[in-house]
Order: C-alpha cells, then structure tokens, then sequence
C-alpha cells in the first residue's frame, strides 16, 4: 500500500483529479447505502441533486489527492502565497498574542489547509498541531502519521493526551485544526441541529477557545478546476460562542450554523456521502473532553 501511495504521490494532480472523479462515481454506482446517504443529506440540507451532483467525482478526487499531499517532497510548495484569501484574519489574531482553532467542515480539500497554513505561517507563528483519529490498521496508521507529520504541522491523536498538547500549543499562541463536522466519539460530544437534523457534534473546538482565549476562524481548501491546485479561504466565526463553558449544546449549535453557512457557498464539493447523522461510537480514551 505504501508503494501504491508512493507512486501516486509522484502522478500530475490533473491526472489524479481525472482518475479521481471516475473513482467517486464508480463508488456511487456499486452501493445503494452510500448513493441512498448522499442523496438524503444534500436533501436534508436543501440542496437539489443538480448541485450536488459535482460533489461525486469530487468525493473520489479527496481520495487520489491524499498522497500527493501527503507524501510528496518536503520543500516543495503546493499552495502559492495568491492563492490564500483572508490572510489578515490570521496576521490579526497572531499580532494580538492569541492562539488561532481552525475550523474545516468536509469540504473541497481539507487536507490542503494545515500544509498551507505551515507553509505560509510556521515559520514566523509556530506550527499548526492537528487533530486526527488513527486509523485502526496499522499499515495505514504508519502511513498516516508520518505523511501528516510535515514541516511546520504536528499531529495529535484523538486522546487525552492528544487534547492537553492542543491546549498548550494554543496558550504558546500557536494554531491548531479540527474537523467539527466529524462524528466524535460518545460521551464526548453533544446532540445539535446540523441542516434540522440532530447530528451529534464535538464540544472541544468550543472548550479550546473557552479555555484558552484563542481565535476561532474557519478554514477551508477549494479544490480547482484542471489540476490547477487549491485556494484556501480563512473567513471569521460570525456568531460568537457562548462564553458559558456549560453551554455546549449552544456552543455546538452556534459552530454548526457556521458549518453549514460554509458548505452551502460550494455544495459542489461537500463530502454528501459522509455519515454525519450515525450514532458515536464509544469511545477508545475515556474523558478526552
């Protein structure tokens, strides 16, 4: 499997991207659950089937793209300094001495965003720790940890111990990443309306910038057409969280109401088929929150 990602890595994003969108609509063809799930959440959300349907080859793409994120040489950049909008919410919040949580639904390119954060901030703002959930096989652990692991970006595990090393890089004033609409385990999250629906929503985005005074901004990767690469948009949170640190149902409302404000500006590459809506599983380090 390394090999495979190894030599994908080495591919022209074009081609990728091609090869990419033909993997998403095979992947929607072969399973009824996943065609009935995308469909029923573009519904859910309000989005009709014509808008959403750009969002099949653009499932397939998040795949390909991965490895040519991931592992492709370190000093190379992938996202060129035009291409990020809304820098001066980020300069803003570093000069005050504040960390920064950002915020990335399942849309466009969400690896893109921490690789260009680092590149374009670590050097002058410290690194941007990440969040992610190991994969369960260790093949792809492996793989996981060392891809994620570029210059300027850390990685923490879905732990306690992963927590408390985003709350001291926020108090050294650093950033950190999140994926809010990501389905977190239970017990360590709340039941809050994504698109009128109950979704249960993680509370520590909210609990990080409660705890620390960071700058919640929200982030996210366009992914362009032709294999021209990304734009990286930074936009701030238009409704402030409850500083009540007991609020978290509000808390979760008021960063899902952003969630989705953000994904209906370009329904087109939401992840659709993602399973937002299931029941959390339990959780692998009890009290991480």
């Amino acid at each position: 499997m390394f090999l495979l990602a190894r030599w994908l890595s080495r591919q022209p994003l074009w081609l990728l991207h091609v090869a990419g969108a033909a993997l998403g609509w095979f992947a929607y063809a072969i399973s009824p659950t996943y065609r009935r799930r995308f469909i029923g959440n573009a519904r859910q959300a309000g989005v009709s089937r014509a808008a959403a349907r750009p969002a099949i080859a653009q499932a397939g793409r998040v795949l390909l793209e991965m490895p040519y994120l991931w592992l492709r040489p370190a000093g190379i950049p992938i996202v060129p300094a035009p291409t990020l909008r809304g820098t001066e919410l980020v300069e803003a919040a570093h000069a005050k001495g504040r960390g920064i949580v950002y915020l990335t639904p399942h849309l466009g390119c969400f690896e893109i965003t921490a690789q260009a954060i680092a590149e374009h901030f670590a050097a002058r703002h410290g690194p941007i720790t990440v969040l992610y959930r190991p994969a369960r096989k260790a093949v792809l652990r492996d793989l996981m940890g060392n891809a994620r692991g570029r210059p300027g970006v850390a990685t923490a595990p879905a732990t306690l111990a992963g927590v408390r090393q985003l709350m001291r890089a926020l108090r050294r004033g650093e950033s950190v990443g999140l994926l809010p609409d990501q389905v977190p385990p239970a017990g360590m999250g709340v039941w809050a309306p994504f698109f009128g629906k109950p979704a249960y929503t993680m509370t520590l985005a909210a609990r990080l910038v409660q705890q620390t005074g960071a700058v919640p901004l929200l982030v996210w990767g366009e992914r362009l057409g032709a294999g021209r690469g990304f734009t990286v948009h930074f936009m701030p949170l238009e409704e402030a969280l409850p500083q009540d640190a007991k609020a978290l149902g509000e808390s979760a409302a008021v960063i899902n109401r952003a969630m989705e404000r953000l994904i209906l500006q370009c329904p087109q590459q939401y992840l659709w088929g993602y399973h937002r809506y299931k029941q959390p599983r339990e959780a692998d380090d009890v009290g991480i929150e």
